[in-house]
Parts: C-alpha cells; sequence; structure tokens
C-alpha cells in the first residue's frame, strides 16, 4: 500500500479555520458521504500513519493498522461526539489506542510462544532462569497495570509504550495538561502500590 508523506494543506488549513473541519467531514461519512471519508483519508491519512509508525516501528503492521483505523473511522463516525472534543483528536485517539492493541497482541504473542519453547526445553539451561524471572515480573507489572482506571492507564500507556510527552498526551486525549499529570501521578502511585514497592 502507498502511504502519502506530505499533507496537501489539508492540516494547515484545518488550523487556520476556527471550525473543526474534520468533524465536519466525520458527520458527513457518518450519513455515508463516501466523498467525505475520501477528503478525510487524503488529508490526515500521512499524520495518522506517522503516529501509528511511531508506536509499532514496523512499516508493515502500520500499514494493517492504518487500513483497520480508517475502517473504524467509516464504521463508527456516528459515534462522533463534537462535544467531546475535535475530530482529528478523536481519530488520533482511535490510531493510538489501535497501535497499542497491535503491541499488546505481538507481545502476547511472543509471549506464548517464549512459553511454549520453555516447555520444550529438555534440560535448563544458563540464563533460563533469569529469563523467566523477568517475565513473571513483566507480567505482574502488566496485570498492575489492568488494575488502574482506564484514564490513569491510558496516560502511562501514551508516556511508557507511545513515548509521548506530557503535553503531547493532553492534546491526544483532549484533556487540560494539569489532569495529566495528575492522572499520570496518581497512576504511578497506584502502580507502586499494586505492585507492593514502596515509594
Amino acid at each position: 500500500m502507498l502511504v502519502p508523506m506530505v499533507i496537501d494543506g489539508f492540516e494547515a488549513a484545518e488550523d487556520a479555520a476556527p471550525a473543526d473541519e474534520v468533524g465536519d467531514l466525520i458527520r458527513s461519512i457518518a450519513a455515508g458521504d463516501r466523498d467525505a471519508f475520501a477528503r478525510l483519508y487524503d488529508g490526515l491519512a500521512p499524520r495518522v500513519f506517522g503516529l501509528i509508525l511511531r508506536v509499532l516501528v514496523d512499516r508493515a503492521q502500520s500499514e494493517e493498522v492504518l487500513q483497520e483505523v480508517f475502517l473504524e473511522i467509516w464504521q463508527s463516525a456516528g459515534r462522533f461526539a463534537p462535544k467531546r472534543g475535535q475530530g482529528r483528536t478523536w481519530i488520533l485517539t482511535i490510531a493510538h489506542r489501535r497501535a497499542i492493541d497491535r503491541v499488546r497482541s505481538v507481545r502476547a504473542s511472543d509471549d506464548r510462544d517464549r512459553a511454549a519453547g520453555l516447555r520444550e526445553l529438555a534440560t535448563t539451561q544458563p540464563g533460563v532462569a533469569e529469563r523467566v524471572e523477568a517475565k513473571v515480573e513483566s507480567e505482574r507489572v502488566t496485570a498492575a497495570l489492568e488494575r488502574l482506571p482506564e484514564a490513569q492507564r491510558e496516560a502511562l500507556g501514551l508516556a511508557y509504550y507511545g513515548g509521548y510527552s506530557q503535553s503531547e498526551i493532553a492534546a491526544l486525549v483532549g484533556a487540560p495538561l494539569g489532569t495529566v499529570k495528575t492522572r499520570m501521578r496518581d497512576g504511578l502511585t497506584r502502580l507502586r502500590k499494586e505492585m507492593g514497592v514502596e515509594a
């Protein structure tokens, strides 16, 4: 699949206009407007692809996830709520969540393969105990993260798995910077408690 890497004026026009042009396109898509969908794809696909590639690193998987994102936009455009944020933020949030889901899926597959490989080992080799211990610790962290409230889990995931700054996270989730900082601080505090680690 060929993904254009230059946004030809669409984003600049959106930033300059006071109205949410992307939101207008999403509402048109909800009504079944294929031309609006094509305009949205042409305008935002490069930016969405860049976000996904930043999370996944793998270009082929990023292209697959890009297609999944735009399919989800086509199918769920009617659920877009303009009062909760701008259209571009809604789309970037979908893209980021899809990318994180893919990371988790790949990681789970790797973990299953690793566990199967460990079972097949007839004898214990040097370093196996350390790897098993690291895997168990990783599972503890993942389980502890799952017990956090969604907002805190999302903020920490964007920061530590996605590599985003607090300002970027605020823009992605459509929340004030102070709220994001609080979510991260509270999330880390609760994560330490869940893990039994003293502050």
